[in-house]
């Protein structure tokens, strides 16, 4: 079973046990987060594509680490003739999170009296 889901504006493929590098969130270590934003749903008794989500369907993950930063990129700018150059670094911070389950919940029936 896996579901594609969108996170900060992102797509990500999320399966139980898989580890997603999503950008940063503010969230503390050890949370557990529910992701509703479900495009496509894929079970064994078949696949669910969302208008534009998946109704009642769940992504449960758990915050591995609330902070890291992404490799180093160097942005240079030179313009010849001119004197001019400029060198700046620059990383991405990310979010680690781990799908602990992927469930389509049933809503429930409302009590009438």
């Amino acid at each position: 079973m896996y579901a594609i889901v969108e996170i900060g504006g992102k797509q990500y493929k999320a399966e139980k046990g898989a580890i997603l590098r999503v950008d940063h969130l503010s969230v503390k270590e050890n949370e557990k987060i529910k992701v509703k934003e479900v495009l496509f749903l894929h079970t064994d008794k078949g696949d669910t594509i969302g208008q534009p989500y998946v109704k009642d369907a769940v992504v449960e993950c758990k915050v591995v680490k609330p902070e890291e930063k992404g490799e180093k990129l160097t942005i240079f700018k030179y313009k010849p003739k001119t004197n001019y150059s400029v060198k700046r670094g620059y990383r991405h911070t990310y979010t680690v999170l781990e799908v602990v389950s992927i469930s389509q919940e049933k809503p429930k029936a409302s009590a009438e009296a």
